[in-house]
């Protein structure tokens, strides 16, 4: 970082504070991705800008995910998946790996550094206080061969159901910084994994949050020239999933969003979590950063 003068930092402090009176006493649900993770640098330098958030008194909630992790501890166990039409079949080995490295390690890791930087972190995942209730997720893929479209069964992968803010409620706004690893129970008390964003999203919208933040590893909403789409409204959104400019993985990015938007939250940011102190510069900043979708 380059030298800036005691004078400049004053300014840029003074500059943040109609963006820390916008969210002042508000609710963020920050979903921080498996790639977003990345290297322990910067794992602690987005639980310092977390730690920051709460000193402002913005009350931050952080859903982590953490595919490549899971895929790592399967590999080291020799535990191999399958794949149906690109997600992970999660069967009974699979999801007892998932749990340990959901709500074990990551969660755990996630909590210490934003303890370490002076926070008081909750780590907690959906099955806690019954927050969340998952079914069980289908989906339908169309067989090359045949041509005949065809359920897929994923095994413990839930969607969200029903959440429960008993549990969040009690810390929100007591200082303290829920970390919640996408686990959920289903009725009958089976776990289900949960995508991450999905997770993020129907927390946030329980909670009518004032934005979700989704940390990811490309830099928002891409046009067909691959330039940044800083703001789309819900119509737009649905019109560039349906032309085919928001395609692959980005679909379901923006669906989640959709339906966040749809439950109360009133904007949701696609975001880059590789980009340094990227929740500062979207919360704090006049330019912002990322998509930024709204109703």
């Amino acid at each position: 970082m380059t030298d800036i003068s005691p004078l400049d930092q004053a300014r840029i402090l003074s500059e943040a504070l109609p963006h820390m009176q916008q969210y002042d006493e508000e609710t963020i649900v920050i979903k921080y991705g498996g790639h977003a993770m990345g290297d322990e640098e910067t794992a602690k330098n987005f639980a310092r800008d977390i730690v920051l958030l709460e000193q402002t008194a913005i009350n931050p909630v952080v859903v982590h995910g953490g595919g490549p992790q899971i895929a790592t501890m399967l590999k080291r166990l020799g535990i191999v998946s399958e794949f149906a039409a690109g997600l992970r079949i999660t069967d009974a080995a699979t999801i007892e790996i998932v749990e340990m490295v959901l709500a074990g390690s990551i969660n755990k890791s996630l909590v210490g550094y934003i303890n370490e930087a002076g926070g008081k972190a909750v780590g907690l995942c959906g099955k806690d206080g019954n927050m969340v209730t998952a079914t069980k997720a289908t989906r339908t893929m169309v067989d090359p061969d045949s041509h005949i479209e065809k359920v897929v069964d994923l095994g413990f992968v839930g969607e969200p159901e029903k959440v429960d803010l008993t549990l969040l409620n009690q810390l929100i706004g007591y200082e303290l910084i829920p970390v919640l690893a996408p686990l959920a129970t289903s009725k009958t008390g089976q776990t289900f994994n949960v995508n991450a964003d999905t997770f993020a999203g129907a927390v946030a919208g329980a909670l009518k949050a004032k934005r979700l933040l989704l940390l990811t590893d490309v830099p928002g909403v891409l046009d067909k020239s691959k330039k940044l789409i800083p703001q789309l409204s819900v119509k737009d959104a649905r019109k560039l999933i349906a032309d085919g400019t928001i395609s692959g993985g980005m679909i379901p990015k923006v669906e989640t969003c959709i339906y966040a938007l749809e439950q109360g939250v009133q904007g949701v940011v696609i975001i880059d979590g590789k980009m340094q102190h990227a929740v500062l510069l979207e919360l704090f900043t006049n330019q912002g950063t990322g998509t930024l979708i709204h109703k």
